[in-house]
């Protein structure tokens, strides 16, 4: 178990280098891209949240319906962060 924690952190370690390292190579341009596209992944994610939870939001849909929408946001959200990832890479 030790072993394994030990390894997990190395492993993190290393990914987080590479990834800070890969940052630091692309231009201002492309930070500015990553960190909006970044904002843009958790605002569609909150959205959705919200609007599954939080009942007393000024939007009048039925229940199943303010589900679905919630769940599509949170969906489509996951699909930009998967296309931010790979375009970065």
């Amino acid at each position: 178990s030790a072993l394994f924690i030990a390894n997990y952190y190395t492993i993190s370690r290393i990914m987080l280098k590479r990834m800070f390292d890969n940052l630091q190579k692309k231009s201002l341009k492309e930070r500015f891209l990553l960190v909006l596209g970044i904002l843009f992944f958790l605002a569609y994610l909150v959205l959705g949240l919200f609007i599954i939870f939080i009942k007393e939001l000024p939007i009048v849909m039925d229940a199943n319906y303010r589900i679905a929408f919630g769940i599509i946001l949170i969906v489509y959200a996951f699909f930009r962060f998967i296309r931010l990832i790979n375009k970065n890479n």
